[in-house]
């Protein structure tokens, strides 16, 4: 009897404290099963007001063209450029598509890889830094077209000169990026890893490429988007087949509807590839705090 009455205090003070304990639990769950809709709604939103301007420029321009407000023949109707897509679907559209998309992923990959690896000693080394980056820094003020008769007369008219002309376009906001990202990382974090005595491939490796991924990341995007209008500039000079090509044919034969179409699939295909680079960074910025 006596071992009961010792025992029922603490069981008195620990009822509460299990109580505590389950009512605590419950909102947490029910927070936790609620979040995941929510967040699925919240994407919708932002969908829905992303597509908010465009359908409304469309509809507009719609609307002031078969009003007679904007003349057809300067800036023909979207519903005008659906047909053309339509009739360019069926005179091999897909391969003006896949050309254009193989030359923009040939030059990038070129130029992400040599601007991840020169802007990474850059980044790393002053001597680097002050041997490279001046005459990196006066190059990049070259425009795109520049390029374009130099690299006709080194490589011909084949695929050369345009890929080599969109890794250009690639590699200088790649660069940028990486070398701008590693020289911006937090002194107290290498303080930190030289007290743990980590080596230099450890602490590149654990600290100053995690740091440093934003700006990489960052720059990875600007320079694919860069890798399209490059792409653009190499076709309308000197190709046979390509969304630039579309657009050089629709100015020399006065067809603003396949300018439009031309146009129409270089936004497309630049927002993919843009939302697949967001995805990455993304997923490889899950531990920030700004990406949770």
């Amino acid at each position: 009897m006596s071992s009961q009455l010792a025992a029922s205090p603490t069981d008195a003070a620990t009822a509460p404290r299990e109580a505590t304990r389950v009512t605590t639990s419950a909102p947490h769950t029910a927070a936790a099963g609620v979040s995941a809709p929510s967040a699925a709604g919240g994407r919708w939103r932002r969908a829905l007001l992303g597509l908010l301007l465009p359908v409304s420029v469309l509809v507009a321009v719609e609307l002031s063209v078969r009003g007679g407000l904007i003349p057809a023949n300067m800036l023909p109707a979207p519903s005008q450029i659906l047909d053309t897509l339509r009739d360019l679907g069926a005179q091999g559209l897909a391969g003006h598509i896949v050309a254009s998309t193989l030359r923009v992923v040939a030059g990038f990959a070129a130029g992400a890889v040599l601007a991840v690896l020169l802007g990474a000693a850059v980044g790393l080394s002053r001597h680097a830094e002050a041997i490279l980056d001046p005459s990196f820094q006066a190059l990049r003020a070259i425009p795109s077209l520049a390029w374009v008769p130099l690299l006709l007369l080194w490589l011909g008219i084949d695929e050369a000169p345009k890929i080599v002309l969109i890794a250009i376009g690639a590699f200088f906001p790649i660069y940028m990026g990486v070398a701008s990202g590693i020289r911006g990382v937090d002194r107290k974090l290498i303080e930190v890893a030289r007290l743990y005595r980590l080596s230099n491939v450890a602490l590149t490796r654990r600290v100053l490429l995690p740091a440093a991924l934003p700006a990489i990341l960052t720059g990875l995007r600007n320079g694919l988007s860069l890798a399209w209008m490059f792409m653009v500039a190499a076709e309308l000079i000197a190709a046979s087949k390509g969304l630039g090509y579309l657009l050089s044919d629709g100015r020399e034969t006065s067809r603003a509807d396949i300018v439009l179409a031309a146009i129409f699939l270089l936004a497309i295909l630049g927002k993919i590839s843009d939302s697949l680079m967001a995805a990455i960074e993304k997923r490889s910025l899950a531990w920030r705090d700004s990406y949770a």
